[in-house]
């Protein structure tokens, strides 16, 4: 059986350890064709494009487009009841910002629909950072690279405000089960 070109562009080969991300790739984007959606972005990035407060309230459904083309479409947005006349109201300026998110002019009009919008996971509350020691902070200062210096002073103040090193579990402390004698 002879493999075609088109086989090896599918299965590509690499000698390297590669990202999760980079493995599934865009495994989701079959589910979000289906479902209207170019780019699973729209969904993901909600919140960037019309702000936390409206984002709360709605979250995309769907993009509809003509046949053939890939502009002018409907954007169908979820809204939660009372606050689908204020989302209606502000139609012109979601459309302007998806628009401005697609980098054309993917959308043309906005359809909404009551019901309860996507819930969004909560974020994840970081503890509060303390200043980098003056001993540490002198010799990061030395460091030209200023991204590395700040990944260092960042790795530093977490340090600083940790309980102190973490407690490691010798294997000796951990009794061997004994499932039977041998004699």
């Amino acid at each position: 059986m002879r493999v075609g070109k088109a086989d090896k562009e599918d299965a590509p080969r690499h000698r390297r350890a590669r990202s999760a991300g980079e493995l599934i790739g865009n495994a989701g984007g079959p589910a979000f064709r289906r479902f209207g959606f170019i780019q699973a972005s729209v969904v993901s990035r909600w919140p960037e494009i019309v702000g936390d407060r409206y984002a709360r309230v709605s979250s995309p459904e769907s993009i509809r487009f003509p046949a053939g083309r890939k502009s002018g479409g409907v954007l169908s947005i979820v809204v939660q009841g009372a606050h689908a006349p204020l989302m209606q109201h502000l139609a012109p300026v979601i459309v302007e910002r998806v628009n401005r998110f697609f980098g054309y002019s993917a959308v043309a009009k906005l359809s909404f629909r009551q019901g309860a919008p996507v819930a969004r996971p909560a974020k994840v509350e970081r503890p509060e950072l303390r200043p980098v020691p003056n001993e540490i902070g002198e010799g990061l200062r030395e460091i030209a690279d200023p991204e590395l210096r700040a990944c260092l002073e960042a790795l530093a103040a977490r340090i600083e405000a940790s309980d102190g090193p973490a407690k490691v579990v010798s294997p000796e402390s951990i009794p061997i089960p004994i499932s039977g004698v041998i004699k």
